[in-house]
């Protein structure tokens, strides 16, 4: 399902919170790097602002307010071409892109969620995947049929973009104004309202543990790198490994 060589190592890149068309833009330049192969696997860790993406399986339904309405709440409406319907991001909310070169959709699919699901674990949430369901319900949900984390990828030339988000410690209540990814009547949770009255993981410490597990349910090892290095190294036309990286 993965590549050879440089690929057995994974970058993980953690950025600021970022503008999701900004965050569209960064993507398809890391892609383009990596469909090249001038660099290795990569896993993009963000936050957005508050915005609704829509996947090709969209339809109008999932807005059912209408689109002023939402963006008079200071929420974005951007359309994409990631497979899924509708979804939220927001701030709290810890989303990751792995750029990835693949040659099988599903089995990456089934291991994105497995990594998902231990690093639910590690938080103390006991979590699971639903791939009998069908692809309406791609992505984890917690022992209530709650769902708290989603995916949605595209695949350009054996190359992935988009990737998962999991709700950590963000405003759930934009969930509540739409047909969240599809679903009538979904519920969707947190990690903070899973372990609320407990001892509840910071962003940062899902962010840590999420790549961590990422990398070893795809057979990887973390290589950090910061934005200015993955800047250099999708611009050059070589081979280049950031100096300096851990």
């Amino acid at each position: 399902m993965t590549s050879n060589g440089a690929a057995e190592e994974l970058w993980v890149c953690d950025l600021p919170t970022i503008d999701y068309r900004d965050a569209l833009a960064l993507q398809e330049r890391v892609r383009a790097a990596r469909q090249q192969d001038r660099i290795p696997d990569t896993l993009l860790l963000l936050e957005h602002p508050p915005v609704y993406t829509r996947g090709r399986r969209s339809d109008a339904r999932e807005l059912p307010l209408g689109a002023d309405w939402y963006r008079n709440q200071g929420i974005d409406i951007v359309d994409t071409d990631r497979g899924g319907k509708l979804t939220y991001h927001g701030p709290g909310q810890l989303v990751g892109y792995p750029i990835m070169r693949i040659d099988d959709v599903i089995a990456y699919l089934r291991t994105m969620e497995q990594a998902i699901v231990a690093a639910l674990a590690d938080a103390g949430i006991a979590a699971h995947a639903r791939p009998d369901d069908g692809p309406d319900f791609t992505g984890v949900w917690t022992a209530a049929e709650r769902k708290i984390a989603s995916i949605g990828v595209h695949v350009a030339r054996g190359v992935t973009t988009h990737g998962f988000a999991i709700n950590v410690e963000n405003d759930l209540a934009p969930f509540g104004w739409v047909v969240a990814c599809g679903l009538d009547g979904v519920q969707m949770t947190s990690v903070l309202e899973e372990t609320a009255g407990g001892a509840t993981p910071s962003l940062p410490a899902v962010r840590s543990s999420m790549a961590q597990h990422f990398a070893a349910a795809f057979g990887r090892r973390v290589r950090e790198i910061d934005a200015a290095a993955l800047d250099a190294a999708t611009e050059e036309r070589a081979p280049v490994r950031p100096s300096g990286a851990g």
